[in-house]
């Protein structure tokens, strides 16, 4: 199930506006903030598709129920652009266990690349509800790489892939490889450059987060 969020108004477009817009994403806090801001709302979103239960409390004048999520989520994000997104959704699902991956695109001189991935610590997944948050979802490799070595540590009860800009090429793509998973989106593009880049997409995520990294090819 694809869901792209701006498909109906919400404050969401003002956010993501400002994301997108090279005068304003050049102030870093704001882009974390904004980017966070985007990973409450999806969160919200995202809860709508959990199961709940009535649970009784009692306040200081007297007993009512709540409804409270049954499911264990673990939220998983991908190093280090996913960092600022993967808050957002902490500051909702604040009891949730948590996943971290390395996965970085390694460029070959003829353009091509490749995703390495050199790190990963995560709970069980058995059973779970697993979210996985990057910012953008270009090709798809990565999030695919990602998926599948936290698939060695269980098998969830659902995937939901959160996104905010997607590719219409790489949502195809994680929707053929992994068909049950739900994908969140806050926008989808239509195009990808040659470098395999969204446009008019954003720039690079990591880098408008927490400045430049040095460059490097195998």
């Amino acid at each position: 199930m694809i869901h792209n969020l701006t498909d109906t108004d919400s404050i969401l477009h003002q956010f993501l506006g400002e994301l997108r817009d090279h005068k304003i994403q050049t102030d870093r806090m704001r882009f974390r903030k904004n980017v966070e801001r985007i990973g409450n709302i999806m969160a919200y979103e995202v809860s709508k598709f959990f199961n709940y239960s009535d649970r009784a409390i009692e306040t200081p004048l007297g007993a009512t129920t709540f409804r409270e999520a049954e499911n264990r989520i673990v939220l998983a994000t991908i190093l280090r652009a996913g960092l600022p997104f993967h808050h957002g959704f902490l500051q909702f699902f604040d009891n949730a266990d948590n996943a971290f991956v390395a996965a970085l695109r390694r460029h070959h001189k003829d353009g091509s690349f490749y995703i390495k991935a050199d790190y990963i610590t995560t709970p069980n997944l058995d059973n779970c509800i697993l979210i996985i948050v990057d910012p953008m979802l270009a090709t798809g490799a990565s999030i695919k790489t990602s998926v599948e070595l936290l698939l060695e540590h269980g098998t969830p009860k659902e995937i939901h892939v959160a996104t905010i800009i997607a590719s219409t090429d790489g949502v195809q793509y994680i929707r053929r490889e992994f068909p049950k998973a739900h994908i969140w989106a806050g926008a989808i593009d239509e195009e990808l450059t040659g470098k395999s880049y969204i446009v008019p997409g954003l720039g690079d995520a990591g880098d408008l987060a927490y400045g430049p990294k040095e460059k490097s090819d195998d």
